[in-house]
């Protein structure tokens, strides 16, 4: 579903957009620097954010930047399910947006 990352669509995201490129590539070089989280910790969060949010191109190359930062294959395996419980956690939680809902359309009788 996913077209494979090409020179060709790096050639053309930076022809289009050559200061926002700029712009996100320096914000990210500065994220992922060693600084209270050392680089592992950084990417093992990436990991589970991008499952997260579901972004394929991310779960690659963050899973990769782990690996290459020192993480296990166990630790990166944790963080996914730390990620798949706090989406979980996420849907739990807006239930109750649901539940208020259903209680201004269906009030019931405090008796």
């Amino acid at each position: 579903m996913y077209p494979n990352p090409t020179s060709d669509i790096a050639r053309k995201r930076a022809e289009l957009a050559p200061e926002a490129l700029a712009a996100f590539k320096a914000f990210s070089k500065a994220v992922f620097a060693p600084g209270a989280l050392d680089a592992r910790t950084k990417q093992l969060i990436a990991v589970a954010v991008a499952h997260v949010t579901q972004c394929p191109y991310c779960i690659k190359g963050h899973t990769e930047g782990a690996a290459r930062a020192g993480a296990t294959e166990a630790q990166i395996m944790e963080a996914i399910w730390v990620a798949a419980e706090m989406r979980a956690g996420g849907a739990y939680a807006h239930s109750a947006l649901a539940l208020q809902t259903l209680d201004h359309l269906h009030p019931r009788d405090p008796a």
